[in-house]
């Protein structure tokens, strides 16, 4: 049964991870694409803008770890 929940714990760290890397790219790396390509009078204040990314960035960092104690888990069978 130890393989079986060691497996499982795979999965959901491998989840969590995966779940980090949408939050960067959908809250970081997408608005400042934007911002790069994007027509200046289009572009959010900078205040707005760093607030948004600094929270999508502590999403996914919070995530990341997150998989990372999951892993923790497993058993050393």
């Amino acid at each position: 049964m130890s393989r079986v929940r060691d497996e499982r714990l795979k999965l959901l760290a491998n989840a969590l991870d995966r779940a980090s890397t949408a939050c960067l790219t959908v809250g970081f790396l997408a608005p400042m694409a934007a911002a790069y390509y994007g027509p200046e009078d289009a572009l959010p204040s900078l205040l707005i803008m760093a607030t948004g990314c600094a929270t999508w960035i502590g999403a996914a960092f919070s995530l990341h770890y997150g998989a990372s104690g999951v892993l923790k888990g497993l058993s050393d069978d």
